[in-house]
């Protein structure tokens, strides 16, 4: 192409930063963002600003933060930017009209090698799921969420404490670079988009709620471990001790058959506590006890009174 590609980058939290971050370091032509409204957030409910609009204005970047974006209104900003091209990392669901505006479309990075785990929480559910590795795919948006025409994918391994939290802060690296890396290879025209093959088995990864946190001590001790890890640092893995709500975060396996009941809390209330699953015991390495902070296991202990 003869001149540099108009880009318009859409997304909201930090992961989307390191890919606008990415796309300005190799002199992309970004000429607008897009982000969620500002929320109110935080102990006084003031308005928060979301990660992505903050880097925008740092950048002095022009800003979009439609409440709804099917108005009339956004559309007509949206076009006076001339996009040739859409990037999305992180942002919500677009409606046709936006996603096949530009003529070359709109470029999507997602957290897994699709098609496994299409769905808002493929880091999450990599992890719970005891997957040893995942990675980033970058694909053109169409109807269906996650099924567009794959373009370039990078694979990360998930090595056995890894948890989503820190899964997360790969991925957002290695897909900054993906994204560069794909971007480059459509504007040269060399790179062929791929339909997404129909697996035998598709794993999918939903929203997390409050009830795919709540661990069953019935089950193995790996597939406990590999919750609390999927699940860390948020929302947390919930469980009770002592009849009060507590999250885990960091756990330990311990592979040996318990003498207690699944689900038994047991400690000597100086130096370790652990909880009895099926086949083995979980170490617990920091906790956040109900109305309290997350904090390290010795710190519990030494307030921890058994009922």
């Amino acid at each position: 192409m003869d001149k540099m590609p108009r880009i318009v980058f859409m997304g909201t939290p930090a992961f989307a930063v390191a890919s606008l971050s990415a796309l300005l370091a190799a002199k992309m032509n970004v000429v607008g963002v897009v982000t969620a409204p500002d929320k109110p957030g935080g102990r006084g409910m003031q308005l928060q600003q979301s990660a992505v609009k903050q880097f925008a204005i740092a950048h002095n970047l022009p800003l979009l933060q439609p409440e709804k974006l099917k108005s009339p209104e956004f559309l007509e900003a949206l076009s006076s930017w001339k996009p040739d091209i859409q990037v999305v990392v992180a942002f919500r669901m677009l409606p046709e009209k936006i996603w096949s505006y530009p003529p070359m479309g709109t470029l999507n990075v997602h957290g897994s090698l699709l098609p496994q785990y299409r769905g808002a929480a493929p880091i999450n559910w990599a992890i719970i799921n005891g997957e040893k590795e995942t990675g980033v795919t970058t694909f053109q948006l169409q109807h269906a969420i996650d099924t567009g025409d794959t373009l370039l994918q990078d694979r990360i391994v998930i090595t056995p404490n890894m948890t989503a939290g820190e899964l997360h802060d790969k991925m957002m690296v290695v897909g900054a670079n993906l994204l560069v890396k794909t971007l480059n290879g459509l504007f040269a025209n060399n790179i062929k988009s791929v339909p997404q093959s129909d697996a035998a088995e598709i794993k999918h990864a939903p929203k997390i709620f409050t009830q795919d946190c709540e661990i069953n001590w019935e089950a193995p001790v790996q597939k406990v471990h590999d919750l609390v890890r999927g699940l860390a640092p948020f929302p947390g893995a919930i469980t009770k001790i002592d009849g009060k709500i507590v999250k885990l975060f960091t756990t330990t396996i311990i592979a040996e058959q318990p003498k207690e009941t699944p689900g038994t809390f047991v400690t000597d209330g100086k130096t370790f506590a652990r909880i009895a699953c099926s086949d083995g015991y979980l170490t617990l390495e920091d906790i956040q006890w109900e109305g309290k902070k997350r904090m390290p296991i010795l710190d519990f202990l030494r307030g921890y009174r058994a009922p």
